[in-house]
């Protein structure tokens, strides 16, 4: 079976009030229209054929990594049967067409292949909703046997017929053999002038073809974005999907209600997550780690009996085992932790690494630099890593111990088992075993006296 998916984002989305395509807006970090591609691709599908048309130039852009996916402009906005209608002729003969919906982001796969394996018995199939408020819906006509016999849009339908609650998604899935008849025989004789793809189920009633309505289990699945509090609704659910995985999975949360999966969180075994943390792109946590509240952690793996406390922002790096981070630690790009480092207060590492046991414990900055095992670095520390227009590197031997307050003017180098004299601004290389020191000598100067405000001088 050859499967072709055909993702219907051309709408402009005038409600969401933004510059940006509605299918360009976010969900747990990604794009609308990317949730619905990797839907696609989960489907293992042949095709994914992309119809775009309000800020097209801008949709193809931002899908960075299309995997494979092809375009096809809606020039004008017709309706979706002209929608479709715009990827026929790309989709080989004997495909079975799944439609899809840019701004329906969060359908499961495995809502979606009861319909794929309909179609490919040679039934024309559809996705409904049970809605306890369908409005704004087109609704599923059935007869006395409860077969569906047609779709239709709430502004055609009777006032009797506004009353049923099973809706259309919008949602199908038919070989294109039989599409490509019933789309030519499109009309827009309706309220809003367009071609409905939805026309088709009558269709297929009078040629005696199968109709299979598969009802989703949970409405909110198929949940469109037309505006910003559908979109935020639509945030909500996600996250609960995310948050419910985790706990299922043996993740302690300790208010699930606050906690944000915003890419993919791996998690291994008794992992701990307190309150109001966020995490973006592909994180990785080991066994036993603990998250402390309002942390944010992106694209970062920790490993086993890692600590992070409250208030710290870990991004893009490296973290070994047992390794104690914050609060109020930031970690940016190209850091990488070793097994047993200590990280503390106020501290910021960039671009660095830091060795085995090495302790950074307060109000200190570290970046472009290498630190060796069983490092002391002091509170107050720097590395001075840019001139102005170069970075320039900072290495730290084993056991090397740098006092309080201490300037490392890179490029710089301190040998193994050297110590650093608190207050010093350090330019060249210290070696191992020695004192660095650069303190100016303390004068005291007595009798004297602090000016006093308002004093006037004589």
């Amino acid at each position: 079976m050859h499967l072709s998916v055909v993702i219907l984002a051309a709408g402009q989305g005038k409600r969401m009030f933004s510059e940006l395509p509605k299918v360009l807006h976010r969900v747990g970090g990604k794009l609308l229209l990317c949730h619905v591609l990797d839907t696609a691709a989960r489907l293992a599908a042949e095709q994914r054929l992309v119809v775009y048309g309000h800020g097209g130039e801008a949709v193809k852009a931002a899908v960075a990594k299309p995997g494979g996916c092809s375009w096809v402009e809606q020039a004008e906005q017709l309706g979706t049967g002209h929608a479709v209608a715009q990827v026929l002729p790309l989709i080989p003969d004997g495909a079975i067409v799944l439609v899809l919906y840019g701004d329906v982001p969060l359908v499961r796969p495995e809502t979606l292949q009861p319909l794929i394996d309909s179609a490919d018995r040679g039934n024309l199939s559809l996705l409904t909703a049970a809605l306890a408020d369908p409005t704004g819906y087109g609704r599923i006509v059935r007869d006395d046997q409860q077969r569906v016999m047609h779709i239709v849009e709430e502004k055609d339908a009777t006032p009797q017929q506004r009353l049923i609650r099973e809706v259309n998604t919008g949602i199908l899935a038919v070989s294109v053999s039989r599409l490509r008849g019933w789309i030519q025989a499109l009309d827009n004789d309706n309220a809003q002038g367009e071609y409905y793809l939805t026309d088709v189920t009558a269709m297929a009633v009078r040629e005696g073809i199968g109709v299979d309505a598969f009802t989703v289990p949970d409405p909110q699945e198929v949940q469109g974005v037309n505006n910003r509090l559908q979109l935020a609704e639509l945030e909500r659910y996600y996250q609960r999907r995310q948050t419910e995985a985790l706990l299922l999975n043996g993740v302690t949360l300790l208010d699930p209600a606050r906690v944000d999966v915003r890419g993919a969180l791996v998690t291994g075994r008794d992992v701990v997550i307190d309150v109001n943390v966020i995490f973006e792109g592909e994180v990785r946590l080991g066994d036993r780690v603990r998250i402390g509240p309002h942390t944010l952690i992106r694209d970062a793996v920790l490993g086993d009996d890692c600590e992070v406390l409250a208030h710290s922002l870990i991004e893009e790096a490296e973290i070994g085992v047992g390794v104690h981070i914050g609060p109020y630690a930031r970690l940016r790009p190209g850091t990488r932790l070793a097994d047993g480092v200590r990280v503390g207060n106020f501290v910021e590492v960039k671009k660095a690494f830091i060795g085995r046991d090495a302790k950074v414990n307060h109000l200190t900055y570290i970046g472009d630099a290498e630190i060796g095992a069983d490092v002391n670095v002091g509170a107050g520390t720097i590395t001075c890593n840019y001139d102005g227009a170069n970075k320039h590197k900072t290495i730290i031997e084993d056991r090397a111990f740098i006092g309080s307050n201490t300037a490392l003017v890179a490029p710089v180098r301190v040998g193994e088992g050297a110590t650093i004299g608190a207050g010093s601004a350090i330019a060249k290389d210290v070696p191992a075993n020695s004192l660095g020191i650069t303190r100016a000598p303390q004068r005291v100067l007595g009798g004297w006296r602090r000016p006093v405000k308002g004093e006037k001088k004589s």
